[in-house]
Protein backbone atom coordinates (compact mmCIF):
# COMPACT_ATOMS: atom_id res chain seq x y z
CA UNK A 1 0.00 0.00 0.00
CA UNK A 2 1.60 3.37 -0.68
CA UNK A 3 1.78 6.69 1.32
CA UNK A 4 -1.57 8.54 1.94
CA UNK A 5 -0.47 10.55 4.44
CA UNK A 6 -0.22 13.73 2.59
CA UNK A 7 -4.10 13.69 1.91
CA UNK A 8 -5.41 15.22 5.33
CA UNK A 9 -2.93 18.54 4.24
CA UNK A 10 -4.88 17.88 0.80
CA UNK A 11 -8.44 17.76 2.16
CA UNK A 12 -8.20 20.85 4.57
CA UNK A 13 -6.25 22.98 1.75
CA UNK A 14 -9.52 22.79 -0.41
CA UNK A 15 -11.73 22.48 2.21
CA UNK A 16 -13.71 25.07 1.43
CA UNK A 17 -13.66 24.07 -2.47
CA UNK A 18 -16.78 21.88 -3.71
CA UNK A 19 -15.83 18.50 -5.33
CA UNK A 20 -15.60 16.81 -7.29
CA UNK A 21 -12.14 18.09 -7.58
CA UNK A 22 -8.04 17.28 -8.34
CA UNK A 23 -4.86 18.03 -6.70
CA UNK A 24 -1.04 17.45 -6.47
CA UNK A 25 1.00 17.26 -3.59
CA UNK A 26 3.49 19.27 -4.28
CA UNK A 27 6.33 17.59 -2.14
CA UNK A 28 5.60 14.33 -3.76
CA UNK A 29 6.11 16.00 -7.22
CA UNK A 30 9.09 17.44 -6.64
CA UNK A 31 10.67 14.61 -5.12
CA UNK A 32 9.30 11.97 -7.99
CA UNK A 33 11.28 14.49 -10.63
CA UNK A 34 14.36 14.23 -8.19
CA UNK A 35 14.08 10.89 -8.54
CA UNK A 36 13.48 10.55 -12.02
CA UNK A 37 16.70 12.56 -12.65
CA UNK A 38 18.67 10.63 -10.11
CA UNK A 39 17.34 7.18 -11.51
CA UNK A 40 18.46 8.57 -14.73
CA UNK A 41 21.86 8.79 -13.97
CA UNK A 42 23.26 11.85 -15.99
CA UNK A 43 21.21 10.85 -19.26
CA UNK A 44 18.77 13.27 -19.57
CA UNK A 45 14.88 12.98 -18.74
CA UNK A 46 12.51 14.03 -21.55
CA UNK A 47 9.00 14.63 -20.11
CA UNK A 48 6.10 13.09 -21.70
CA UNK A 49 2.91 15.12 -21.56
CA UNK A 50 0.26 13.24 -21.90
CA UNK A 51 1.31 11.81 -18.75
CA UNK A 52 1.52 15.66 -17.20
CA UNK A 53 -1.64 17.45 -19.25
CA UNK A 54 -1.19 20.67 -17.02
CA UNK A 55 1.37 23.64 -17.83
CA UNK A 56 1.85 24.96 -14.85
CA UNK A 57 2.92 21.34 -13.94
CA UNK A 58 5.34 21.27 -17.11
CA UNK A 59 6.84 24.76 -15.78
CA UNK A 60 7.55 23.45 -12.76
CA UNK A 61 9.88 20.21 -13.65
CA UNK A 62 11.26 22.21 -16.73
CA UNK A 63 11.26 25.86 -15.87
CA UNK A 64 9.83 28.65 -17.23
CA UNK A 65 9.42 28.96 -20.42
CA UNK A 66 9.21 24.77 -21.20
CA UNK A 67 12.69 24.72 -21.00
CA UNK A 68 14.90 22.03 -20.10
CA UNK A 69 16.65 22.15 -16.53
CA UNK A 70 17.96 19.99 -13.47
CA UNK A 71 18.50 16.83 -15.75
CA UNK A 72 15.49 17.35 -18.00
CA UNK A 73 15.37 18.03 -21.44
CA UNK A 74 12.34 18.86 -23.50
CA UNK A 75 8.78 17.71 -24.00
CA UNK A 76 7.67 14.35 -25.84
CA UNK A 77 4.18 15.15 -26.85
CA UNK A 78 1.44 13.38 -27.97
CA UNK A 79 -0.18 15.96 -30.70
CA UNK A 80 1.38 18.23 -33.54
CA UNK A 81 -1.46 20.78 -32.31
CA UNK A 82 -0.04 20.08 -28.46
CA UNK A 83 3.38 20.65 -29.94
CA UNK A 84 3.27 23.58 -31.35
CA UNK A 85 1.24 25.47 -28.48
CA UNK A 86 3.95 24.63 -26.43
CA UNK A 87 6.20 25.72 -28.61
CA UNK A 88 4.13 29.21 -28.93
CA UNK A 89 4.50 29.36 -24.94
CA UNK A 90 8.38 28.58 -25.44
CA UNK A 91 9.28 25.25 -25.15
CA UNK A 92 12.24 24.78 -27.23
CA UNK A 93 12.81 21.02 -27.75
CA UNK A 94 9.63 18.95 -28.62
CA UNK A 95 9.25 15.28 -29.76
CA UNK A 96 6.55 13.71 -31.01
CA UNK A 97 5.97 10.37 -29.67
CA UNK A 98 3.42 9.56 -32.32
CA UNK A 99 2.88 10.40 -35.97
CA UNK A 100 0.68 12.54 -37.13
CA UNK A 101 -1.64 13.70 -40.40
CA UNK A 102 -3.11 16.49 -39.02
CA UNK A 103 -2.75 18.61 -42.11
CA UNK A 104 -3.69 22.23 -40.96
CA UNK A 105 -1.37 21.51 -38.30
CA UNK A 106 1.85 20.50 -40.98
CA UNK A 107 1.05 23.80 -42.97
CA UNK A 108 1.35 25.74 -39.66
CA UNK A 109 4.05 23.84 -39.12
CA UNK A 110 5.59 24.70 -42.73
CA UNK A 111 5.35 28.29 -42.52
CA UNK A 112 7.01 28.72 -39.23
CA UNK A 113 11.10 28.56 -39.47
CA UNK A 114 10.84 28.65 -35.23
CA UNK A 115 8.17 25.66 -34.74
CA UNK A 116 10.27 23.49 -37.33
CA UNK A 117 13.55 24.16 -35.23
CA UNK A 118 11.81 23.43 -32.19
CA UNK A 119 9.36 20.64 -33.29
CA UNK A 120 10.51 17.13 -34.55
CA UNK A 121 8.21 14.78 -35.97
CA UNK A 122 7.80 10.61 -35.38
CA UNK A 123 7.60 8.83 -39.04
CA UNK A 124 7.50 4.82 -39.06
CA UNK A 125 6.31 4.29 -42.66
CA UNK A 126 7.00 6.24 -46.13
CA UNK A 127 3.27 6.98 -46.55
CA UNK A 128 3.57 8.91 -43.31
CA UNK A 129 6.45 10.85 -45.45
CA UNK A 130 4.02 11.58 -48.68
CA UNK A 131 1.10 12.64 -46.76
CA UNK A 132 2.85 15.19 -44.68
CA UNK A 133 5.19 16.66 -47.75
CA UNK A 134 1.59 17.03 -49.24
CA UNK A 135 0.14 18.84 -46.06
CA UNK A 136 3.06 21.14 -45.76
CA UNK A 137 2.69 22.26 -49.11
CA UNK A 138 6.15 22.94 -49.85
CA UNK A 139 9.28 21.61 -50.99
CA UNK A 140 11.42 24.30 -49.46
CA UNK A 141 10.28 23.11 -45.88
CA UNK A 142 12.77 20.63 -44.02
CA UNK A 143 10.94 19.27 -41.30
CA UNK A 144 13.14 17.24 -38.59
CA UNK A 145 11.77 13.98 -38.19
CA UNK A 146 12.77 10.92 -35.33
CA UNK A 147 12.29 7.46 -36.49
CA UNK A 148 9.95 5.24 -34.81
CA UNK A 149 11.51 2.10 -33.87
CA UNK A 150 9.45 -1.40 -33.06
CA UNK A 151 11.27 -2.53 -29.73
CA UNK A 152 8.61 -5.59 -28.69
CA UNK A 153 10.18 -8.69 -27.81
CA UNK A 154 9.36 -11.65 -30.51
CA UNK A 155 9.39 -15.44 -29.18
CA UNK A 156 7.86 -17.41 -32.53
CA UNK A 157 4.20 -15.96 -32.31
CA UNK A 158 4.72 -14.31 -30.23
CA UNK A 159 4.33 -10.35 -30.03
CA UNK A 160 5.19 -8.86 -26.21
CA UNK A 161 5.00 -4.75 -26.14
CA UNK A 162 2.89 -2.54 -28.02
CA UNK A 163 1.72 -2.62 -31.68
CA UNK A 164 3.87 0.50 -32.60
CA UNK A 165 5.97 0.81 -35.70
CA UNK A 166 6.64 -1.37 -38.55
CA UNK A 167 9.87 -0.81 -38.48
CA UNK A 168 11.83 -3.59 -37.10
CA UNK A 169 15.55 -4.41 -38.94
CA UNK A 170 18.10 -2.17 -39.38
CA UNK A 171 18.41 -2.95 -42.97
CA UNK A 172 14.10 -1.45 -42.68
CA UNK A 173 15.63 1.39 -40.53
CA UNK A 174 17.79 2.72 -43.32
CA UNK A 175 15.54 2.36 -45.67
CA UNK A 176 13.38 4.46 -44.20
CA UNK A 177 15.85 7.06 -43.81
CA UNK A 178 17.31 7.01 -46.84
CA UNK A 179 13.51 7.79 -48.69
CA UNK A 180 13.22 10.76 -45.59
CA UNK A 181 16.59 12.25 -46.89
CA UNK A 182 15.58 11.85 -50.49
CA UNK A 183 11.93 13.24 -49.69
CA UNK A 184 13.91 16.50 -48.26
CA UNK A 185 13.46 15.51 -44.76
CA UNK A 186 16.31 15.88 -41.31
CA UNK A 187 16.55 12.82 -40.17
CA UNK A 188 17.72 13.99 -36.58
CA UNK A 189 16.97 10.78 -34.25
CA UNK A 190 15.54 6.95 -33.68
CA UNK A 191 13.43 6.21 -30.71
CA UNK A 192 12.70 2.53 -29.50
CA UNK A 193 9.98 2.27 -26.86
CA UNK A 194 10.26 -0.90 -24.90
CA UNK A 195 6.68 -0.80 -23.45
CA UNK A 196 6.82 -4.21 -22.15
CA UNK A 197 9.55 -3.17 -19.91
CA UNK A 198 8.55 0.38 -19.44
CA UNK A 199 4.63 -0.60 -18.71
CA UNK A 200 4.58 -3.81 -16.56
CA UNK A 201 4.94 -3.51 -13.41
CA UNK A 202 7.49 -6.02 -11.65
CA UNK A 203 4.61 -8.33 -10.56
CA UNK A 204 5.84 -11.99 -10.57
CA UNK A 205 8.71 -13.65 -11.86
CA UNK A 206 7.40 -14.52 -15.44
CA UNK A 207 7.37 -10.72 -16.01
CA UNK A 208 10.68 -10.12 -15.02
CA UNK A 209 11.88 -12.89 -16.82
CA UNK A 210 10.53 -11.15 -19.83
CA UNK A 211 12.38 -7.90 -19.03
CA UNK A 212 15.56 -9.16 -19.03
CA UNK A 213 15.18 -11.22 -21.96
CA UNK A 214 13.53 -7.78 -23.66
CA UNK A 215 16.13 -5.30 -22.39
CA UNK A 216 18.76 -8.01 -24.09
CA UNK A 217 17.34 -8.15 -27.39
CA UNK A 218 16.09 -4.80 -27.82
CA UNK A 219 19.97 -3.54 -26.64
CA UNK A 220 21.56 -6.04 -29.53
CA UNK A 221 18.94 -4.77 -32.60
CA UNK A 222 19.29 -1.31 -31.33
CA UNK A 223 22.85 -0.84 -31.92
CA UNK A 224 23.16 -2.52 -35.21
CA UNK A 225 20.02 0.18 -36.27
CA UNK A 226 21.51 2.83 -34.76
CA UNK A 227 25.08 2.09 -37.14
CA UNK A 228 22.35 1.04 -40.16
CA UNK A 229 20.61 4.44 -39.80
CA UNK A 230 24.12 6.28 -39.21
CA UNK A 231 25.59 5.02 -42.45
CA UNK A 232 22.78 7.07 -44.26
CA UNK A 233 22.34 10.09 -42.39
CA UNK A 234 25.35 10.65 -40.56
CA UNK A 235 25.51 11.47 -36.49
CA UNK A 236 21.86 11.42 -34.97
CA UNK A 237 20.53 14.15 -32.27
CA UNK A 238 18.54 11.86 -30.56
CA UNK A 239 18.74 8.42 -29.40
CA UNK A 240 15.38 8.19 -27.02
CA UNK A 241 14.53 5.22 -25.09
CA UNK A 242 12.02 3.93 -22.14
CA UNK A 243 9.67 5.13 -20.24
CA UNK A 244 8.82 5.74 -16.41
CA UNK A 245 9.49 1.91 -15.86
CA UNK A 246 12.50 0.81 -17.61
CA UNK A 247 14.75 3.93 -16.59
CA UNK A 248 17.48 1.64 -15.53
CA UNK A 249 17.57 -0.62 -18.73
CA UNK A 250 17.23 2.49 -20.96
CA UNK A 251 20.30 3.94 -19.50
CA UNK A 252 22.42 1.26 -19.27
CA UNK A 253 23.03 1.41 -23.58
CA UNK A 254 26.12 3.82 -23.94
CA UNK A 255 24.43 4.99 -27.23
CA UNK A 256 21.23 6.07 -25.57
CA UNK A 257 20.85 10.06 -25.24
CA UNK A 258 17.31 10.55 -23.24
CA UNK A 259 14.67 8.45 -21.54
CA UNK A 260 11.59 9.58 -21.41
CA UNK A 261 9.42 9.48 -18.34
CA UNK A 262 6.15 11.28 -17.09
CA UNK A 263 3.93 8.96 -15.42
CA UNK A 264 6.64 8.90 -12.55
CA UNK A 265 5.34 12.61 -11.87
CA UNK A 266 1.96 11.73 -10.90
CA UNK A 267 2.61 7.93 -10.33
CA UNK A 268 -1.29 6.51 -10.87
CA UNK A 269 -1.92 3.21 -9.45
CA UNK A 270 -0.23 1.28 -12.44
CA UNK A 271 2.69 2.34 -11.02
CA UNK A 272 2.39 0.61 -7.65
CA UNK A 273 4.15 -2.55 -8.23
CA UNK A 274 7.83 -1.46 -9.92
CA UNK A 275 10.79 -2.64 -8.00
CA UNK A 276 13.20 -0.07 -9.31
CA UNK A 277 11.81 2.70 -7.83
CA UNK A 278 9.49 3.89 -5.04
CA UNK A 279 6.10 5.06 -5.53
CA UNK A 280 5.09 8.52 -4.09
CA UNK A 281 1.58 9.52 -5.27
CA UNK A 282 1.24 12.94 -5.95
CA UNK A 283 -2.07 13.60 -8.07
CA UNK A 284 -5.78 12.46 -6.20
CA UNK A 285 -9.11 13.46 -7.03
CA UNK A 286 -12.26 14.18 -4.11
CA UNK A 287 -15.44 13.71 -4.66
CA UNK A 288 -18.66 14.02 -1.98
CA UNK A 289 -20.76 11.19 -0.20
CA UNK A 290 -24.35 12.27 -1.45
CA UNK A 291 -26.25 8.56 -0.44
CA UNK A 292 -25.84 6.11 2.31
CA UNK A 293 -28.13 3.35 0.46
CA UNK A 294 -26.69 1.29 3.45
CA UNK A 295 -25.62 1.46 6.84
CA UNK A 296 -22.21 0.33 5.50
CA UNK A 297 -22.21 1.59 2.12
CA UNK A 298 -21.48 5.10 0.93
CA UNK A 299 -22.37 6.67 -2.47
CA UNK A 300 -20.12 9.05 -4.15
CA UNK A 301 -20.88 11.69 -6.52
CA UNK A 302 -19.11 10.48 -10.37
CA UNK A 303 -15.98 8.95 -9.69
CA UNK A 304 -16.04 6.52 -13.18
CA UNK A 305 -12.94 8.07 -14.62
CA UNK A 306 -11.65 4.69 -16.35
CA UNK A 307 -8.19 4.98 -17.66
CA UNK A 308 -7.36 3.46 -21.62
CA UNK A 309 -5.98 0.06 -21.83
CA UNK A 310 -7.40 -3.50 -21.62
CA UNK A 311 -10.50 -3.22 -19.52
CA UNK A 312 -10.42 -4.64 -16.52
CA UNK A 313 -9.62 -4.10 -12.63
CA UNK A 314 -6.32 -2.17 -13.16
CA UNK A 315 -8.04 1.02 -15.09
CA UNK A 316 -10.54 2.18 -12.33
CA UNK A 317 -9.56 4.08 -9.93
CA UNK A 318 -9.24 4.06 -6.54
CA UNK A 319 -10.37 4.97 -3.29
CA UNK A 320 -7.60 5.27 -0.93
CA UNK A 321 -8.70 8.09 1.99
CA UNK A 322 -10.37 7.27 4.05
CA UNK A 323 -8.67 3.79 4.35
CA UNK A 324 -10.91 0.49 4.01
CA UNK A 325 -13.44 1.32 0.98
CA UNK A 326 -13.70 -0.77 -1.84
CA UNK A 327 -15.75 -0.30 -5.27
CA UNK A 328 -18.18 -2.88 -5.12
CA UNK A 329 -18.03 -5.73 -7.59
CA UNK A 330 -21.97 -5.44 -9.36
CA UNK A 331 -21.25 -1.46 -9.70
CA UNK A 332 -18.04 -0.33 -9.78
CA UNK A 333 -16.67 3.10 -10.35
CA UNK A 334 -20.04 5.03 -12.49
CA UNK A 335 -20.69 7.59 -14.27
CA UNK A 336 -22.66 9.85 -11.85
CA UNK A 337 -22.14 7.94 -8.79
CA UNK A 338 -20.28 5.12 -7.32
CA UNK A 339 -21.03 3.29 -4.01
CA UNK A 340 -18.02 2.33 -1.61
CA UNK A 341 -18.22 -0.52 0.58
CA UNK A 342 -16.95 0.14 4.17
CA UNK A 343 -18.17 3.30 4.29
CA UNK A 344 -19.67 3.31 7.78
CA UNK A 345 -18.15 6.27 9.20
CA UNK A 346 -18.78 8.40 6.68
CA UNK A 347 -21.93 10.72 6.39
CA UNK A 348 -23.71 12.43 3.82
CA UNK A 349 -21.00 15.90 2.94
CA UNK A 350 -17.98 13.86 3.18
CA UNK A 351 -15.59 13.55 0.98
CA UNK A 352 -13.49 10.30 -0.38
CA UNK A 353 -10.28 10.91 -2.27
CA UNK A 354 -9.21 8.41 -4.88
CA UNK A 355 -6.37 7.89 -6.94
CA UNK A 356 -6.56 7.64 -10.57
CA UNK A 357 -5.28 3.88 -12.58
CA UNK A 358 -2.62 6.62 -15.19
CA UNK A 359 -1.67 9.88 -15.25
CA UNK A 360 -2.36 12.87 -17.09
CA UNK A 361 -5.84 11.65 -18.46
CA UNK A 362 -7.65 12.27 -14.87
CA UNK A 363 -6.99 15.79 -16.17
CA UNK A 364 -9.12 15.84 -18.72
CA UNK A 365 -11.81 15.61 -16.38
CA UNK A 366 -10.90 18.59 -14.19
CA UNK A 367 -10.70 22.02 -16.13
CA UNK A 368 -8.57 22.94 -12.73
CA UNK A 369 -6.17 21.29 -10.63
CA UNK A 370 -5.22 22.80 -6.67
CA UNK A 371 -1.44 22.47 -6.38
CA UNK A 372 -0.79 22.23 -2.37
CA UNK A 373 2.77 22.58 -0.80
CA UNK A 374 4.21 21.10 2.41
CA UNK A 375 2.46 23.83 4.44
CA UNK A 376 -1.04 23.23 2.58
CA UNK A 377 -0.89 26.74 0.78
CA UNK A 378 -2.94 25.69 -2.54
CA UNK A 379 -2.71 27.18 -5.58
CA UNK A 380 -5.00 26.52 -8.66
CA UNK A 381 -4.29 26.30 -12.34
CA UNK A 382 -5.58 25.12 -14.80
CA UNK A 383 -5.34 21.75 -17.05
CA UNK A 384 -4.91 21.59 -20.97
CA UNK A 385 -8.87 21.50 -20.72
CA UNK A 386 -9.02 24.35 -18.45
CA UNK A 387 -6.88 26.41 -21.15
CA UNK A 388 -9.39 25.21 -23.83
CA UNK A 389 -6.96 22.96 -25.35
CA UNK A 390 -8.32 19.39 -26.38
CA UNK A 391 -5.78 17.70 -28.46
CA UNK A 392 -7.58 14.35 -28.38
Amino acid sequence: MTSTKSLPVLHAATAELDPPLAAVDLTALDRNAADLVRRANGIAVRVASKSVRCRAVLERVLGDGLTARDGFAGIMAYSLREAIWLARLGARDVLLGYPTLDRAALAELAAAPALRAAITLMIDDVAQLELTRAALGTDLAHPRICLDVDAALRIGPLHLGARRSPVRSPEEAADLAAEALRRGFDVVGVMTYESQIAGLPDSNPAVRVVKRLSALEIGRRRSRVLAAVRAVTGPLEIVNSGGTGSIEVSITDPEVTEVTAGSGLYVPTLFDHYRSFTPRPALFFATPVLRKPAPTIATVFAGGYIASGPAGPSRVPAPVWPTGLKLLGSEGAGEVQTPLAGGAELEIGDRVWFRHAKAGELCERFAEIHLVDEAGTRTTVPTYRGEGQCFG
